[in-house]
């Protein structure tokens, strides 16, 4: 299943790659950078607990949760009246007060501005600009089957440790924070760094830790630094060297291939 957002650090080429890593068998599924939802998407749990600190990102999974009909047919107005006046007057009025309206207003925003990039100004509001990209409405949309896959999970607005600290024996979490190390010119610290704090990755770290101990099964990914092993190590988790093609910049020339870091509980070899 194709998640429906694009977002700066999305797991989509993790999936393709990598899914030999997942567990096969485990209770819930949680997950508190939801972001695009790629591991999801593919995992597809039958119970999950899913959540962000983005108040417009948990709105939208909500609203199509809930209501993924009125959202199409939104979508469908976005993209009659779409051209660079209809982008920047739903940029930049007020947020709609109607959850649906606002649900569809971050779909279009997302599909339509420059890299799919979601970034807010000082004061809060989204000051992306217009992309290049016209279509609002996908050929591999399934907002039905998307929508029925959501009802099995709780979508919430909470800090993470509040989500890994409900995570029980066999829970499988999967924790894909922002990249606030910086290395090799990591193309994704300039969108995070005021939001995610190295003390926010010290108290992550912590966090995952305990929910080990009580039996969870890991799997994060992170900047590959030495400060982050650190982090871990003795701690009874793998780590596994990657590395991934970031497309975020503007010039073509600057887009490189970037190490990173998996965190995990069990053995590699066990879950090919």
């Amino acid at each position: 299943m194709t998640p429906f957002l694009k977002w700066a650090g999305g797991k989509r080429w993790f999936v393709h790659q990598y899914s030999h890593l997942f567990p096969t068998k485990f209770n819930r599924y949680i997950e508190p950078f939801l972001g695009s939802g790629s591991v999801y998407f593919h995992v597809k749990p039958k119970r999950a607990l899913l959540g962000d600190s983005n108040p417009d990102l948990v709105n939208t999974y909500n609203g199509i949760k809930n209501d993924w009909r009125s959202i199409e047919s939104l979508l469908n107005h976005h993209q009659l009246r779409h051209s660079d006046d209809h982008y920047y007057s739903v940029r930049d009025d007020e947020l709609p007060t109607d959850p649906i309206e606002r649900a569809a207003r971050m779909i279009y925003l997302n599909r339509t501005c420059f890299n799919g990039i979601y970034r807010v100004n000082l004061n809060g509001k989204f000051n992306v600009p217009r992309g290049t990209k016209n279509n609002i409405l996908l050929k591999d949309d399934n907002f039905e089957a998307t929508a029925l896959l959501l009802k099995r999970a709780d979508i919430v607005l909470d800090d993470f440790e509040a989500l890994i600290n409900k995570a029980k024996k066999d829970d499988f979490v999967f924790a894909d924070p922002p990249y606030t190390v910086r290395h090799n010119n990591n193309g994704f610290i300039k969108y995070n760094e005021k939001l995610f704090s190295w003390s926010d990755q010290e108290r992550l770290a912590r966090s995952l830790i305990k929910a080990r101990s009580r039996g969870a099964i890991i799997l994060s990914t992170n900047a590959n630094h030495e400060s982050l092993r650190e982090l871990y190590e003795n701690k009874g988790f793998n780590f596994l060297d990657i590395s991934r093609y970031s497309s975020i910049s503007a010039s073509s020339s600057s887009r490189k291939r970037f190490e990173e870091l998996v965190i995990l509980t069990h053995p590699q070899d066990r879950s090919k």
